[in-house]
């Protein structure tokens, strides 16, 4: 693993990365929707986690 690559998202971090606003992260975490960590008092966001839910959340097309 590189050293700088990153484990874990900010949530401003994971709200861009999923092109949805903070507020809207917000309500799918404190829902349960979206997969989260908590350490202390920070929430953070496994990027490996992001994409699984994102192929969860995945419906129609052609496969």
């Amino acid at each position: 693993m590189n050293s700088t690559q990153q484990l874990l998202l900010t949530p401003k971090e994971a709200a861009i990365a999923l092109a949805i606003s903070p507020r809207n992260l917000w309500s799918l975490k404190s829902s349960g929707e979206i997969p989260h960590v908590r350490i202390s008092r920070s929430v953070r966001y496994s990027l490996g986690d992001l994409r699984r839910w994102i192929a969860a959340q995945t419906k129609g097309g052609v496969a």
